[in-house]
């Protein structure tokens, strides 16, 4: 799940939805099945999981390694997308979720 930041300075590409209420450099968008076979809901790696109020976007944080995170998000529908970051970028912007209104800790 190496990432590299473009050559000319510009965007990586991946992004997260807009419901999400933070951004990540760096950012790495894996194939479903990559990302599904990466957690296998293994609730050893599970860090957090959130629900957005008043609909049924969830977002899942895995620790993968020491230094990087994958999230899970699904979406009202229930396709599933996976993200790779790495772990000090999440702890940098987690607080931010702790403080949103709209997005609460499942567990």
């Amino acid at each position: 799940m190496a990432t590299h930041a473009p050559e000319n300075g510009g965007d990586a590409g991946a992004e997260l939805p807009d419901v999400v209420p933070f951004s990540l450099p760096y950012l790495s968008r894996l194939s479903w099945e990559l990302g599904s076979r990466v957690v296998d809901d293994d609730e050893s790696t599970r860090h957090s999981e959130w629900e957005r109020t008043g609909s049924s976007w969830t977002l899942t944080v895995f620790r993968v390694t020491d230094n990087t995170v994958l999230l899970k998000i699904r979406t009202p529908v229930g396709r599933e997308r996976f993200y790779g970051a790495a772990r000090s970028d999440l702890q940098t912007v987690l607080p931010r979720l702790e403080e949103t209104p709209y997005w609460d800790r499942r567990e």
